[in-house]
């Protein structure tokens, strides 16, 4: 299949009338006799076809109606008799649009749209369609019998253009750039309901905007519409004329993994395989990625084996996965063995690969293993992400002290020229409060604020902490009311997770109130409501 059903060619979509009545090429209702119409557009066809292309220009200025220029009527005609050539066609169209000597309609952005569609000139052809859009947008809801008035006039010049079928194709699509699915949804039903069916590429891209925008039952119901229709012992049956294929299964399969369904990863996939529709690497990739979310490398290592019997052959990403998998339930010798075989199979392994295994040694505590991966990063020239900052200083802060973290943090800032995340300040502000380097801390604070970063609950409370084991209840006090006067707004996430976590912290913090602290309801207690108990109690007062 080309782009549209061949249908489109020999048959003219049958559309309503609605409040915009148009003949093939509509005419203003002020325009000049047939004879003079015709003498007009055969001078200015004249001169653009058979005149130097420098004093072409000025040709058609002086020949356009000084007073109401050409009418969209003309420039129709005119167009169609460009239309072998239709870069031509495409510069005099933007000439009257530039020189303001024509009031265009949607029929002659139609006319220019299907001269440069016919000649496979998408890209331009495209950018008209989304003029027209704007310049032309709909007062109403399109449905079935009041479509979109740019596509009702393109479907009523479509013959007289002897236009391509794609055209269709393109004006979905622009709706989709401009995130109207409404619309998109409707015009393909539109053409459903006359056998016509977009090109796989535009139903892909719509189902993949339902999914990025409305989740991913909303992309699976609309491919169910596309690409299948229930008959009446309710089983699927394929639709002619369009076939889903791999992109079409990674686009649901994908969204279903963001939102951790992999029951529904699963279906898709078997549903693919039920289709003999065959998966691509990426196919394999996004299924591994499901089962190491779930902790099921079992499951993960059995699709990677199944890669390598299908003769797909793995590629960074897959090794990504899987690498990660292994990383996350705690196996960092069997992801260094992965690693160590991508690397003997002429894979170049990415910064991401690295980061994998330095999170991967950080959570086993070897914080040495981590940095040699770190300066094995350097070398490569690659630039860690902040999280990977995060992760390590964390562990040198666990392993050996916040000195080293901090001294990490410092050479990564000197070597890559970035900007800690706020993060990163607090874990090592914290740090110091909790290791009684109260003026390091306040150094390290004026910092962050000087990088933008305003402290928040967090960095108080570690600064009122300190303050508290060390005795000195008067800085301690003034934080406190600091905080009230600045109406500071964050929680930890301990305490956000608690549907009492305003109330309790602001009685545990401010006023060491525990019994007001307390829910007199019988409503039991969730764990982050007893953590947050034991927490105000340990530390507030030590």
């Amino acid at each position: 299949m080309a782009m549209l059903s061949s249908l489109t060619r020999r048959t003219v979509l049958s559309i309503p009338s609605t409040q915009h009545p148009l003949s093939t090429i509509s005419a203003s209702t002020s325009s000049p006799s047939q004879s003079e119409d015709e003498t007009l557009v055969s001078a200015a066809t004249t001169i653009l076809k058979h005149h130097r292309s420098k004093s072409r220009w000025s040709e058609i200025l002086s020949l356009a109606p000084p007073t109401s220029g050409f009418t969209p009527s003309q420039v129709s005609k005119i167009i169609l008799q460009l239309r072998n050539t239709p870069h031509l066609a495409l510069r005099f169209f933007n000439f009257t649009v530039h020189r303001s000597i024509c009031c265009h309609s949607v029929s002659s952005h139609a006319t220019i749209i299907h001269i440069l569609s016919r000649s496979r000139l998408k890209s331009q052809a495209l950018e008209l369609i989304k003029c027209a859009i704007r310049k032309f947008p709909d007062t109403h809801k399109p449905d079935l019998s009041n479509p979109p008035r740019v596509f009702e006039i393109l479907v009523k010049t479509y013959r007289s253009c002897d236009s391509a079928p794609f055209v269709f194709d393109l004006l979905i699509k622009a709706y989709l750039d401009s995130k109207k699915i409404d619309i998109s949804v409707q015009l393909v039903r539109i053409l459903a309901s006359k056998n016509i069916f977009p090109h796989i590429v535009v139903c892909n891209s719509l189902i993949e905007l339902i999914a990025k925008s409305r989740g991913p039952f909303a992309a699976y119901d609309m491919y169910v519409e596309i690409f299948r229709c229930e008959n009446g012992e309710g089983r699927g049956r394929e639709v002619k004329g369009v076939m889903a294929n791999a992109y079409t299964f990674n686009v649901l399969m994908v969204a279903f993994h963001r939102e951790g369904v992999v029951e529904k990863v699963e279906e898709i996939w078997k549903e693919m395989m039920t289709k003999n529709c065959s998966p691509n690497v990426y196919s394999y990739s996004i299924l591994m990625a499901a089962y190491c979310e779930d902790g099921r490398m079992e499951n993960a290592m059995k699709v990677w084996k199944e890669m390598g019997d299908e003769d797909v052959k793995h590629d960074i990403v897959a090794y990504n996965t899987i690498i990660e998998g292994f990383c996350k339930v705690g196996k960092v010798e069997r992801a260094e063995e992965v690693f160590r075989e991508m690397v003997f199979n002429g894979v170049e392994c990415t910064c991401v690969t690295l980061e994998h295994l330095i999170n991967g040694h950080c959570m086993s505590g070897d914080v040495d293993a981590a940095l040699v991966l770190y300066k094995d990063m350097c070398r490569k020239g690659f630039k860690p992400e902040s999280s990977t900052i995060d992760v390590v200083a964390k562990v040198l802060c666990d392993k050996s002290g916040v000195f080293d973290a901090l001294e990490f943090v410092r050479a990564v800032i000197k070597k890559h020229n970035i900007v800690p995340r706020k993060t990163t300040y607090e874990l090592l502000i914290q740090s110091l409060c909790k290791e009684g380097w109260m003026e390091e801390a306040l150094k390290l604070q004026v910092e962050m604020v000087g990088k933008g970063y305003a402290p928040n609950f967090e960095i108080y409370s570690s600064f009122i902490d300190g303050y508290i084991k060390q005795g000195d209840e008067e800085k301690a006090e003034t934080l406190r009311n600091e905080m009230l006067r600045n109406k500071i707004p964050s929680l930890p996430n301990f305490l956000r997770r608690s549907p009492y976590s305003c109330f309790l912290k602001l009685y545990y913090g401010y006023w060491r109130t525990f019994d007001a602290a307390r829910p007199k309801s019988n409503q039991e207690r969730d764990e982050p409501m007893d953590n947050a108990l034991k927490e105000g109690q340990s530390s507030i007062y030590p």
